[in-house]
């Protein structure tokens, strides 16, 4: 069955199954090519009659994961230019006014979309939370560095995605008043950026930042890749003449720079960067109430398929303790811990702490707001990649079968259904159901078949690194 809504530009086509209903693929910005491209979004054109939501918009241009990850993250590719899109799933019950949660994707600000399956967002609707997902421009379109172009494209978008929801979410069953943005990854570091963005001010209300913290680099450092991608083009290293490149030349020399790289071991990439436009250079602390936390062992999402976690010998580590600026005694500490591991896992260990747990305990330490950690446990069997990063998105989303690639077909559903109630009531009310950060340091562990609160855990370790 089809449902109609009215947007301040026009009217959209929905459809209803299972007693929810799906708008897909809205604009909420012009197309950003043509006059368009790497500037600010600009607004949508209104539209006659009614215009069908029925299928995901056009994904931003970029290329696959590399191997092994792409057969880990399945990508989904929707061709076209009309990419600054957003999709609304909400009860066809009505009612209402519901709460509100907009989801911003991961893909280390270079990959993924909102089209996604993982990312549906039925189940949030099912249980009385309007879920909307938002699609922003990606690498050098949306966060490279230059001269002549305005800094943090792609979080302009996710502004104007979350203006879009302010203004129009009503129609839509939801409260604008009632607003929580959540985010993976990239997604993550992008809401961390929104927490004390002078423009997001007042969009959203709470925030949800999983295995992503705050991370900002200076303009000239994070320019270095743009500088990179005009050497490889043999062009000048301004938004001009990137504009006047093929896309599909373009995609393949930001691939060539930043195609090895990753989270963990590093690399050329892209960053939000600090500009005192629209993130401050030197960012106050989030406001707003926060749930945070991290998987336990993130890094076996890159170390593992790959085979890095048994190409690290001891040689390899002393250098990458070199390179990461580890200390001596922290490295004793992580392999007294752990007599039996390898030195690749020893590595893993310390990277994720160093890198995500270490950085978002001190974030919950500095706030006065009210804030609310855990830490995902359970491991999948998969290529044994244990509880390692993004594992935990389809127990958030309560949507197993869309994430088996990570989890495996056997993913403990009573979990999911735990993580994806806990979200529902973060977004519904600011409590997950555990207590808030205090100098206990309480952290809720998701695991199967036990979860449950866990004081200051490894807290040596995490002290190690101050």
């Amino acid at each position: 069955m089809d449902t109609i809504a009215t947007t301040s530009r026009g009217k959209v086509r929905g459809r209803v199954v299972d007693r929810v209903a799906a708008f897909l693929g809205i604009p909420y910005a012009a197309p950003p090519f043509g006059a368009h491209r790497f500037r600010a979004p600009a607004p949508v054109e209104p539209w006659e009659g009614v215009r069908d939501a029925l299928e995901f918009g056009p994904t931003a241009p970029q290329r696959p994961y590399r191997p092994p990850l792409d057969r880990l993250i399945p990508d989904v590719r929707i061709p076209g230019e009309d990419c600054l899109t957003l999709n609304v799933w909400t009860p066809d019950a009505g009612g209402g006014p519901l709460p509100v949660m907009v989801w911003i994707h991961g893909g280390s600000l270079r990959n993924g979309s909102a089209a996604m399956p993982l990312y549906d967002g039925g189940a949030f609707a099912r249980d009385g939370v309007v879920l909307v997902s938002v699609n922003y421009r990606l690498g050098v379109e949306g966060f490279g560095v230059f001269p002549d172009a305005p800094d943090n494209r792609g979080l302009l978008d996710q502004i104007a995605a979350l203006t879009w929801v302010r203004d129009n979410i009503t129609a839509f069953g939801g409260d604008p008043a009632n607003v929580t943005v959540c985010g993976e990854s990239a997604g993550a570091i992008s809401i961390a950026a929104l927490t004390v963005s002078p423009r997001a001010a007042g969009l959203f209300h709470r925030a949800v930042l999983q295995s992503g913290p705050p991370h900002t680099v200076p303009r000239e450092r994070a320019a270095k890749t743009v500088h990179a991608i005009a050497k490889e083009l043999g062009v000048p290293a301004t938004a001009e003449a990137f504009a006047a490149v093929d896309r599909e030349r373009l995609l393949d020399a930001q691939t060539a720079v930043t195609g090895r790289a990753d989270p963990i071991s590093g690399g050329p990439g892209f960053d939000i960067v600090g500009d005192d436009d629209v993130v401050p250079a030197q960012p106050p602390l989030p406001t707003v109430d926060l749930l945070l936390g991290c998987n336990r062992e993130e890094y076996r999402l890159w170390f593992v398929p790959s085979g890095a976690v048994d190409r690290v010998s001891g040689i390899t580590l002393r250098m990458a303790l070199l390179k990461l600026r580890i200390p001596w005694r922290v490295a004793r500490l992580y392999r007294a811990a752990r007599p039996d591991a390898s030195p690749g896992v020893v590595l893993g260990e310390m990277a994720t702490d160093l890198l995500l747990r270490g950085p978002l305990n001190r974030l919950a330490d500095a706030r006065p707001a009210r804030t609310f950690v855990y830490e995902f446990a359970w491991r999948s069997p998969v290529l044994d990649l244990g509880a390692c990063h993004a594992l935990e998105i389809g127990f958030v989303f309560d949507n197993l079968r869309h994430g088996e690639s990570l989890s495996g077909p056997d993913a403990p559903q009573p979990l999911a259904d735990t993580m994806h109630r806990a979200w529902v009531a973060f977004a519904t009310t600011g409590d997950p159901g555990w207590p808030a950060w205090d100098a206990r340091r309480p952290v809720k562990v998701f695991d199967h078949p036990d979860t449950g609160l866990v004081l200051a855990p490894r807290q040596e370790e995490l002290a190690a690194w101050l």
